[in-house]
């Protein structure tokens, strides 16, 4: 696991990288603000339709070649990226990047295949912290990289150069959590479940809502990435450099939650509770902003909304992996990774629909109507949960 940490770590650094710095690249090259959201959905989608592929071949091949092809392709992106000199260059550079994103959903995996029900939320935790401790990383990096002449190709080669990184560790100490022996014993269940078409999956292990909920949360969350260095830019005059700072700090915020908290959490309310919780907390957060008038009510509505939505993802995946099987785990990680880069498509184009129509205000509201579905399901989950279980999963076969 430390390994494994690590990998994400260096990748997911990489990627902070680009965060802060895209919203004011693209300008450059005579980007609009729908043309910024237009870049998120291009990554988004072809991370959602790449998603499954990912996980159903590490059912096949094993989950490390497969980190290891991610982080080649994820290098040559942030390459391709540096050197755009055109719009359309962008497109191109992030809708491979898209293609080449299935390192968290393979990951997750990972973390299923190494630890048992009942430190599984601990282990979905670390890589979650892996990528807030990024996320802290990156963008700092990012804005300091672009230095005050805001030069993008620096910045670009450096997150390349971590994802190369990464590919190296993988290969030299990552073990393989799916050994041969593991794949052979399971080759026979798992044919008889790669037939089922992915509905069929999600029927058979109960999933359907569950997985949508991803949707529903990256929808929130991009949302968030896309309007914060707009908003923070427009109403405030901050650049990439401040921008990086807030990430810096709200991914300090994330690794404290997921490191230090989420395991005993866990132990104290239950996945289910906590999870109505968090989204609670990220609901709030999102009504602050709507109604946010100084800096410190705008940074402090962001945080509040982004701690919340930091628990929620190792929550959920802790969650689908205790309700599917072995042999179909990775395929069903690589389902979630997509329907979360659908709500990744979703997000960045209602955000920027409603700030072109009705302002920052208006677009928060949105988002906040988004969760407000997303808290109404997870509630009614929990209702359903055994009396004193205190929202426990309990893991079932396919």
């Amino acid at each position: 696991m430390p390994i494994l940490f690590g990998v994400i770590l260096l990748d997911l650094i990489g990627f902070g990288i680009v965060i802060p710095i895209l919203p004011f690249l693209s300008p450059t090259l005579g980007a609009d603000k729908m043309d910024i959201a237009l870049i998120i959905v291009t990554y988004a989608i072809c991370a959602g339709l790449s998603g499954p592929v990912w996980g159903r071949l590490s059912d096949r091949i094993g989950r490390k070649p497969v980190i290891m092809m991610c982080l080649a392709g994820a290098a040559c992106s942030y390459l391709m990226l540096g050197l755009a000199s055109e719009l359309w260059m962008v497109f191109a550079a992030r809708g491979f990047a898209g293609l080449m994103a299935g390192n968290f959903g393979v990951a997750s995996a990972i973390i299923a295949d190494i630890t048992t029900p009942q430190n599984r939320a601990r282990g979905m935790g670390l890589t979650g912290a892996a990528f807030g401790l990024g996320i802290v990383l990156g963008p700092m990096l990012g804005g300091l990289l672009s230095g005050p002449s805001a030069s993008f190709t620096l910045p670009c080669i450096v997150a390349g150069g971590m994802s190369l990184l990464a590919m190296l560790a993988a290969a030299c100490f990552l073990r393989e959590s799916l050994p041969p022996e593991k794949r052979s014993s399971n080759r026979a269940k798992a044919a008889s479940a790669q037939s089922f078409s992915t509905y069929g999956l999600l029927h058979a292990t109960g999933n359907r809502l569950l997985v949508s909920q991803f949707v529903l949360h990256q929808a929130a969350v991009s949302s968030v990435t896309y309007l914060l260095p707009l908003w923070l830019g427009d109403h405030l005059g901050w650049s990439a450099r401040e921008v990086g700072i807030v990430f810096g700090i709200q991914g300090a915020l994330m690794v404290i939650f997921q490191i230090g908290l989420l395991g005993p959490l866990v132990r104290w309310l239950g996945e289910w509770r906590l999870l109505c919780l968090s989204i609670s907390a990220l609901l709030l957060g999102l009504l602050g902003a709507a109604a946010a008038s100084t800096m410190q009510m705008m940074v402090g509505s962001v945080f509040l909304a982004m701690t919340g939505a930091t628990l929620c993802i190792p929550l959920l995946n802790t969650i689908v992996s205790l309700t599917t099987a072995l042999e179909v785990r990775g395929r069903m990680m690589g389902i979630t990774s997509a329907a979360a880069s659908w709500g990744r498509v979703a997000g960045p184009l209602l955000a920027g629909i409603n700030l072109a129509l009705v302002g920052y205000r208006g677009a928060w509201l949105g988002s906040a109507g988004i969760v407000s579905i997303y808290l109404f399901w997870a509630c009614v989950q929990y209702a359903r949960q055994e009396p004193g279980g205190r929202g426990k999963t309990v893991q079932r076969d396919l």
